[in-house]
């Protein structure tokens, strides 16, 4: 938690209503999201119970098990939900963006946009990360077989679940994480995994406080747990009985459809509050500014769906249920870079983000005092245009001389390079800086390209320039440390022993 976050608590607190910490929106919000609000049966490792799940507000649809202990259920649901699930998929496989590559020498094709899942909380997403998983392996014929969507509709959450790690990524998106991203609330973190207590502290009823509105908002009779997990309490005192009334009726082949519309009366009432609660989360986030950078991070996502739905098109094998050493030090590689971008990127399209990295040392921001914009150095073999300019700031400024600093408000490629900091008696500080980059080839300015006096500007060390990704070795070359070349994958289709899992 940052001093900022900290200090937005302390006023959500006195103010008692949530506190904004961004001043813009860092993710993307689609203009038809999928929700998916997934329930579990208490006491069985990943047994789906019941999930309500749609794109549309007014017609969510309502799956439900009945028995989740029976396996055939169990897919039968699985096939219920991918008859949700992929036409949504689908739907986005239709228009085309060509984007250039390599400077604009080459052309690729993508989608040009992409589906988003989203679930109340993070244990949702688990949920849908060990569901996928224990799906996409299932066979189509043989012993046990399942309907054809079904290994489909696994390989589809397990990306979802794999984007989802990915920083930055909009393709699978928590709402309790996306709401405490832009949000302090004047309770615990452990308090804001509670949807609904969330949202009362960020839109309190009118005449209550946060505070107020979120201890109403934890009487599960009132608003039930927004899952994967159900109340203790209506698990043993409702739904217990309905399920062993409904197998009773199945036993005796007596009043069964109507057992099987209590149960789904029963489990509706469960999740209904927590469909409305995500809809009002997705209309507050839309209401923020989105950041600048938000639309190149959803790109990514586009490119990331086009290429893995290329992959499955090709007949392509399920994801493995474990990556060998060179891929899994490599995925780790790209997350870490990934979420380093991410950082900087965050930081530069918000000034409250930014602000953190002032309290640090990392960033300060300050008025032009002095610049020769036609300075030009003639220590080289070339005389070359470098600028000076002469920053005064009240930050605490940590930078040393040779530093190489950034500034969002400038051109991307023009960096500064700290000669000398001072300290003045009133406190404030004098960063001289020469400027290299954004200002043409030439030894005269464009203008602009140089700050002027009195302009207020921001300098970090924090950049996002592209860096070369890691050398790792081929998948044959794996040392024997870490297991030596793993079994090519093409000479070992999914067999039934994959589709087992520790909880089957």
């Amino acid at each position: 938690m940052t001093t900022l976050t900290t200090l937005a608590r302390a006023e959500a607190v006195v103010e008692g209503r949530a506190q904004r910490t961004t001043l813009v929106r860092h993710m993307h919000v689609a203009e038809r999201p999928l929700v998916f609000i997934p329930l579990t049966m208490a006491g069985e490792a990943n047994a789906p119970l019941a999930a309500m799940v749609g794109d549309d507000p007014d017609a969510p649809t309502l799956l439900i098990v009945p028995q989740p202990r029976n396996r055939d259920q169990r897919f039968a649901f699985a096939a219920e939900l991918a008859a949700v699930v992929l036409p949504y998929i689908d739907s986005f496989r239709g228009e085309l963006e060509a984007v250039s590559v390599n400077r604009g020498k080459d052309i690729r094709i993508r989608y040009a946009d992409a589906p988003q899942l989203l679930l109340p909380n993070p244990a949702g997403a688990g949920f849908t990360r060990l569901f996928g998983r224990s799906t996409r392996f299932r066979r189509t014929d043989g012993d046990y077989p399942v309907h054809p969507s079904v290994p489909l509709l696994g390989r589809w959450l397990t990306y979802f679940a794999e984007r989802a790690e990915h920083p930055g990524s909009c393709s699978l998106v928590a709402m309790t994480q996306a709401l405490t991203l832009h949000w302090a609330t004047g309770q615990s973190p452990l308090e804001d995994a509670q949807l609904a207590a969330l949202l009362a502290w960020i839109a309190p009823p009118d005449g209550l406080t946060g505070a107020q509105a979120a201890a109403a908002a934890e009487d599960p009779v009132t608003w039930p747990p927004a899952g994967p997990t159900t109340d203790p309490s209506f698990d043993n005192e409702v739904l217990a009985p309905a399920m062993t009334a409904y197998q009773r009726a199945v036993s005796t082949d007596s009043l069964v459809d109507r057992r099987r519309a209590e149960l789904e009366d029963l489990l509706r009432s469960q999740l209904e509050p927590t469909w409305r609660l995500m809809w009002q989360g997705v209309s507050l986030l839309r209401e923020l500014p989105v950041g600048s950078r938000v639309a190149g991070r959803w790109a990514e996502d586009c490119d990331a769906f086009t290429n893995f739905t290329e992959y499955v098109d090709g007949g392509g094998f399920p994801q493995a249920r474990r990556d060998g050493a060179v891929a899994a030090a490599k995925r780790l590689h790209r997350l870490e870079r990934a979420q380093a971008s991410y950082d900087v990127q965050r930081a530069y399209d918000d000034p409250m983000v930014m602000a953190d990295y002032r309290l640090t040392g990392e960033a300060f921001v300050g008025e032009v005092t002095a610049a020769d914009p036609t300075r030009v150095d003639s220590s080289g073999k070339k005389r070359v245009l470098r600028p000076w300019i002469t920053v005064t700031t009240a930050d605490p400024v940590l930078v040393t001389p040779g530093t190489k600093l950034f500034s969002p408000d400038r051109p991307g490629n023009q960096k500064a390079t700290v000669v000398s900091t001072a300290r003045k008696d009133d406190g404030s500080a004098e960063v001289v800086l020469e400027l290299a980059g954004g200002m043409g080839s030439s030894l005269t300015p464009p203008p602009g390209s140089v700050p002027g006096v009195g302009e207020q500007l921001c300098y970090t060390t924090l950049t996002d320039t592209f860096f070369p990704a890691g050398a790792f070795p081929s998948r044959e070359e794996t040392p024997w440390t870490h297991g030596g070349p793993p079994a090519p994958y093409e000479d070992s289709p999914p067999t039934a022993e994959d589709a087992r899992e520790e909880w089957s």
